[in-house]
């Protein structure tokens, strides 16, 4: 059986700040957000490079943080 999310969604909303990240080296923010789905968490899109055998690669970020049990809060 899943535990309730520890916290409200108002204090999610006041108090919770960006995650800082590293990804290869290159330290990130994840903004803290809202999903459409009513979860709650943290979002990071972007671009970084990696190399692979010593030839550069472009690649495309997509993070998601998500306070498991949080899309079940209140909305209040």
């Amino acid at each position: 059986m899943a535990k309730p999310c520890p916290i409200t969604r108002k204090h999610f909303q006041e108090h919770a700040k960006p995650v800082e990240v590293v990804i290869n080296g290159v330290p990130m923010s994840a903004g803290v957000k809202e999903f459409s789905t009513g979860s709650l968490g943290w979002y990071l899109n972007g671009k970084t490079t990696i190399e692979v055998a010593g030839k550069p690669v472009t690649v495309q970020i997509g993070l998601n943080l998500t306070i498991v049990g949080s899309k079940e809060l209140s909305k209040e």
